[in-house]
């Protein structure tokens, strides 16, 4: 007997689910708190493709102790890492950014790439930048790689001191599951629905003394409401409601098939319950940061802080 194809479907997203609790059950349990927390969530970008002179693109850093694990590369997140560092965050100086995981390959998510394998390099990285990323990501990498041969070469072979490592690239690419497990961290990947991307992320960041769960592009997502329940950040993308509702009927259909409301993001925080709920790649149109703060609070009491470039928690 031939089994209809969208049983089939359900059956492996169930399996896939399972698949994740499981390996989230096998992380360290949640963290005790340290009134000096070793754990820092620094947003390097808030913004979204919209050109804002005063939103860089999508990217934040998780910094434990001396180490920076940054999610995604958008445009001018090397010069924003920078900016941090000179506001006292050590970790985050340009040739010390050796670790990048992306939720997905949308462009304005991965614009900075070429920018964090180059730059921290002729500013003196030695080893290589590590990316763990979707499929594709190797490829994306290649052809970054391919398009600066030229400069490489005049840099390792001419009269610039540039060494001949820290331009290279390590490229793992990642399914559901755990990612990541060093130095006390260990990072869960979960599979999101992102529009018509084959492939997008979210990350649960489990640290000696936080837990943090990074949305990536999304709509309302049943698995991360499951592993981000209780979490102490959660740091989710969403769009104004009320602006939402303004745009034009095909954008409309795009961004419910792409992306969270704030109706819907009061929803997920009022399951998962986070210690503090900070949104970022603000999609307004016309509204402002305070009302969407209110579409937010007015269905859920929790802490929740507008996400601005630079900001620390």
């Amino acid at each position: 007997m031939r089994v209809p194809l969208r049983i089939l479907v359900r059956v492996a997203g169930r399996i896939a689910l399972l698949a994740l609790l499981s390996a989230l059950a096998a992380c360290a349990s949640r963290p005790e708190r340290a009134g000096n927390p070793r754990t820092r969530v620094v947003l390097l970008g808030t913004g979204t493709p919209n050109a804002e002179p005063d939103r860089w693109g999508p990217a934040l850093a998780v910094v434990v102790d001396s180490t920076a694990l940054l999610v995604d590369a958008g445009p001018g997140v090397v010069r924003r890492a920078g900016a941090a560092a000179e506001r006292g965050i050590a970790a985050l100086e340009p040739a010390r950014l050796e670790r990048l995981f992306l939720t997905h390959l949308h462009s304005d998510h991965t614009l900075g790439l070429p920018d964090l394998i180059f730059t921290p390099w002729v500013l003196g990285r030695e080893r290589p930048l590590r990316i763990w990323g979707p499929p594709g990501t190797r490829a994306m990498v290649e052809h970054i790689l391919a398009a600066w041969e030229e400069d490489v070469r005049i840099r390792v072979e001419g009269l610039e001191p540039a060494n001949a490592t820290g331009w290279r690239v390590e490229v793992t690419e990642i399914g559901p599951g755990v990612v990541y497990s060093e130095g006390g961290v260990r990072i869960l990947a979960f599979e999101v629905h992102h529009g018509d991307w084959k492939h997008a992320f979210g990350y649960r960041i489990e640290t000696p003394d936080r837990v943090v769960v990074v949305s990536g592009d999304t709509t309302p997502s049943p698995t991360l409401v499951e592993v981000a329940r209780g979490c102490d950040i959660l740091v989710h993308e969403v769009y104004s409601q009320a602006g939402f509702l303004r745009r034009p009927e095909e954008w409309r259909r795009y961004h419910a098939d792409a992306h969270t409301s704030s109706i819907e993001l009061a929803e997920i925080a009022r399951q998962v319950r986070p210690g503090l709920l900070v949104v970022t790649h603000q999609l307004l149109w016309g509204s402002s940061p305070q009302e969407l703060l209110a579409e937010i609070t007015s269905r859920w009491k929790g802490r929740v802080v507008y996400g601005r470039d630079l900001d620390v928690f």
